[in-house]
């Protein structure tokens, strides 16, 4: 197994009225020597903005705002903003956010090339029923009867998770969204390509696809996209979130898989246990209990650093070297399927 270091709470809450309940699910980029976090700020009754800090280094906090950095300015994100990720593409920051109206949970993007003055894009996944999900799906003959389950009583499906690939790939702009219980990916020239008639197309041949599916214990009730794709030589090291359903609730850890550089669709090895669960204080004990939500990354030398927000209430840190953890999934992949089921 990888070592992984837990380097502890690095944000907590403030008195401050838009973050007084909980700072959670940040996303991190990494300029020269400063890390930028965007991260969720909740203030009582629930309400998400978008805060801003500033690291150097990966753990020392200095500089944070007062005030949100975005804030709900439209009807299908007046109840929040949550769970940013961020990635640059040529010269453009595509900021990614959960949109929630109090009712519907949809993916949005706000874009920005100086990470102060960001532009919001609206909502980029489909607005779809159940009913017209199901219409459309028919002849995906093999979808996981979860599906059902988790969607049938939505008004619009929740389509959450929406988390871009920091490059094109194969000349498109490339980014994964999760209908529960699957992670989903989509490619496309521009965001303008995603029209009513792209994705009645999409689930028509929505089976093609599905990026990633639950596969072990930890992960058996659904999983959801994490921080973005961290490229390496060997393919693209997938960092997300795996839940299972314990007597108590769920329990989210954070899970890792090696995708193939030209076809993320094509797994190359998935670690068989979590790379870190709830364990500590923190991380069992929260607005949400044993929740581990990895959403970003910063790579400094061979250390990549995964920030996670613990238990829906705070932003905490761990640390893997990027080598180990690689050649981990190579050997898990060279030994075979067998071999990841022992």
């Amino acid at each position: 197994m990888v070592d992984v270091r837990k380097d502890g709470v690095i944000l907590r809450t403030t008195a401050l009225e838009f973050e007084n309940e909980g700072v959670l699910n940040p996303a991190v980029i990494k300029e020269g020597s400063a890390i930028h976090l965007f991260y969720r700020a909740v203030k009582k009754g629930n309400f998400s903005s978008i805060g801003y800090c500033k690291l150097d280094g990966p753990l020392s906090v200095i500089e944070r705002n007062k005030s949100p950095l975005l804030s709900p300015e439209f009807d299908y994100e007046k109840h929040g903003m949550e769970d940013p990720r961020i990635v640059k593409i040529d010269d453009t920051y595509y900021l990614t956010y959960i949109a929630f109206d109090d009712v519907n949970a949809l993916g949005a993007v706000a874009t920005s090339t100086d990470l102060v003055n960001f532009k919001k894009q609206g909502i980029i996944v489909p607005k779809i029923s159940f009913e017209d999900f199901d219409r459309h799906t028919k002849n995906n003959s093999a979808l996981n009867e979860k599906y059902l389950r988790y969607n049938r009583d939505a008004n619009f499906l929740a389509d959450k998770d929406v988390v871009f690939f920091p490059r094109r790939i194969n000349g498109k702009l490339t980014f994964l969204h999760r209908i529960k219980p699957d992670i989903q990916v989509v490619s496309v020239d521009s965001l303008d390509d995603l029209t009513a008639t792209f994705w009645e197309n999409y689930f028509s041949h929505f089976a093609d696809h599905i990026l990633l599916t639950p596969k072990y214990p930890h992960e058996v009730s659904y999983v959801g996209g994490g921080c973005p794709p961290v490229e390496t030589e060997h393919g693209w090291l997938m960092i997300y979130h795996g839940v299972k359903d314990m007597v108590k609730g769920y329990e989210y850890s954070c899970c890792v898989a090696l995708l193939d550089l030209d076809d993320p669709r094509k797994e190359i090895a998935r670690l068989p246990y979590p790379l870190f669960s709830p364990e500590l204080d923190y991380e069992l004990k929260g607005d949400v209990d044993d929740v581990c939500f990895p959403t970003g990354t910063a790579l400094v030398g061979d250390i990549l650093y995964i920030y996670y927000g613990a238990a829906d209430e705070l932003i905490a840190c761990a640390c893997v070297s990027i080598t180990a953890l690689v050649n981990e999934l190579l050997t898990i992949a060279k030994a075979g399927p067998l071999a990841s089921i022992g």
